[in-house]
C-alpha cells in the first residue's frame, strides 16, 4: 500500500501532497465499507441509509445510519474528507504545530462510529481513526499526524466483557509497539470523563491517541508502521466487540435495566456535547450538523440526583467504571 506520509518538513511538493491525500481518502473509504458490513451482519436485520454531503469551504463525506434495527437502536458510521481554512478557535484547540501562527489550512480524513444497542445488556461502542495535515499559507505542510481510538460504555456490570475488550485491544496494540496499550489506555481513561461531574468516567475505557507522528521519540515508527497500527485499531471491533454482542444479544432485561440505560445515555450525551474534541471541531468548521451529532442516541433521560442502593447492579456498574487494570495475563484475549 502507498504510505500516508506524516512528514512535518516544508519540502513536500504539491503532486506528492495530492497523492498522499488521495491514498488517505481511499484508506478511510475502505475502513468505512468494512465497518458498515460488520455492523450490518451484527444487527441481523436492519439496513443502513446513506447520505452524501458536501461541506461549504471544501470536501464532504458519507453518512450511514441504521435506525430501529434488530440489535441496534441506532448505529452511525460516517466518513469524511474535508479541507479549508482553519478558524482561529479551532486552531487553538487543535494543538498542532503551526496551528496558531498566522494563516492555517487543514486537511483531514477519517471514519467515526457510534453504536447504541437496544438491549442494556450490550454496551455502547465508539471508534474513530483519522489522518490530519496542517499547511501554511504557501501550501507547505507544517504538521501531520494520526489519531483515533475506541472505547466501551456498558450499562450492565459484566466485567468479563470489559476484560475481553481490553485484552483484544492490548493484543492489537502490542503487535505494533509495547508502549501503545498502556499509554493509550491511560490517555483514554483521562479523556473520556465528564469533568463537570467530578471527573465521572463515561465508560470502561479503551484506547485513545492523537498527534501520533512519524518518528516520534516514544515509538520511532515510520509512517507505514503507523498507518498499519491505526488500520488495526480501525478493524479491531470485529474481535473486540462482536463476541460481546453475540454473547448478550438474547439476554433478558426489564424496565429497570432500560431506565438505567437511558440515564447512562444522558451522561454519554453530556460528554459528547460538552467535552468531545470531534464534536467541537465539526461545529467550528461548518461540518454537516446531522453527521456531527450522529453520536447522540435516539432516546436518553436525565434524572434528578438519583441514588442507587449499595450492591445493586446500578451501583456495581458505577463502581466498575473507575479506571483500573483490565487485561488478564497481558498476552491477549482470555
Amino acid at each position: 500500500m502507498t504510505s500516508v506520509s506524516a512528514s512535518t518538513t516544508n519540502t513536500t511538493g504539491a503532486p506528492e501532497r495530492v497523492s498522499r491525500r488521495a491514498e488517505a481518502t481511499r484508506w478511510i473509504a475502505g475502513l468505512h465499507d468494512e465497518l458498515t458490513a460488520l455492523f450490518g451482519r451484527l444487527d441481523r436485520g436492519g439496513t443502513f441509509i446513506e447520505d452524501r454531503w458536501e461541506r461549504p469551504g471544501g470536501g464532504g463525506g458519507v453518512s450511514r445510519v441504521l435506525i430501529e434495527g434488530t440489535t441496534f437502536e441506532k448505529a452511525g458510521i460516517n466518513r469524511s474528507t474535508v479541507m479549508g481554512v482553519l478558524p482561529e478557535l479551532a486552531a487553538r484547540r487543535l494543538g498542532g504545530h503551526g496551528a496558531a501562527n498566522g494563516g492555517t489550512d487543514f486537511f483531514v480524513t477519517g471514519v467515526s462510529l457510534v453504536v447504541h444497542p437496544r438491549s442494556p445488556m450490550i454496551p455502547t461502542v465508539h471508534l474513530n481513526v483519522r489522518y490530519f495535515e496542517l499547511m501554511d499559507t504557501d501550501g507547505n505542510i507544517t504538521d501531520a499526524w494520526f489519531g483515533g481510538g475506541t472505547d466501551l460504555t456498558p450499562t450492565y456490570p459484566f466485567r468479563e466483557d470489559v476484560v475481553h475488550f481490553h485484552d483484544t485491544l492490548k493484543a492489537a496494540c502490542d503487535r505494533h509497539h509495547s508502549s501503545f496499550y498502556p499509554r493509550f489506555k491511560t490517555w483514554c481513561d483521562e479523556y473520556f470523563v465528564n469533568v463537570h461531574r467530578e471527573n465521572e468516567a463515561r465508560g470502561a475505557g479503551g484506547v485513545f491517541f492523537d498527534h501520533i507522528r512519524e518518528g516520534d521519540d516514544d515509538h520511532g515508527l515510520n509512517v507505514d508502521a503507523l498507518q498499519a497500527f491505526v488500520s488495526d485499531i480501525g478493524r479491531v471491533l470485529r474481535d473486540a466487540y462482536g463476541p460481546i454482542v453475540e454473547r448478550r444479544r438474547d439476554q433478558a432485561f426489564g424496565e429497570r435495566e432500560r431506565d438505567f440505560q437511558l440515564w447512562r445515555r444522558g451522561r454519554y450525551v453530556e460528554f459528547n456535547l460538552v467535552h468531545d474534541r470531534g464534536t467541537h471541531f465539526g461545529l467550528q468548521t461548518n461540518a454537516r450538523i446531522e453527521s456531527v451529532l450522529m453520536s447522540l442516541p435516539p432516546l436518553a433521560a436525565w434524572k434528578y440526583s438519583p441514588r442507587f442502593e449499595s450492591g445493586s447492579f446500578e451501583a456495581q456498574l458505577l463502581d466498575m467504571l473507575r479506571p483500573q487494570t483490565w487485561v488478564t495475563d497481558g498476552h491477549g484475549p482470555a
